[in-house]
């Protein structure tokens, strides 16, 4: 699976790291994604997420049930 946030579709950013000779080379910048499994009491049912932290905290603040709802309606979970 391709590391890409299911919550808020957060995915890798293409940079430079730079030398100490300022020498510039390509590189990757990947979001921090952690797997977290959460329990939708509405459903009754455990589902498995691949998020980034700051989605995490987002979840911890508004409830799963309203950042999945968000995540839906902007297309990034579509279950």
């Amino acid at each position: 699976m391709s590391q890409v946030c299911q919550l808020t579709g957060k995915k890798a950013m293409v940079g430079h790291k730079v030398s100490f000779s300022n020498k510039k080379y390509k590189r990757l910048f990947n979001p921090n994604l952690v797997n977290k499994r959460f329990y939708l009491a509405n459903e009754d049912r455990w589902i498995d997420l691949k998020i980034s932290t700051s989605a995490l905290r987002t979840v911890n603040k508004i409830g799963i049930e309203k950042a999945l709802q968000v995540a839906r309606e902007k297309g990034f979970y579509a279950k």
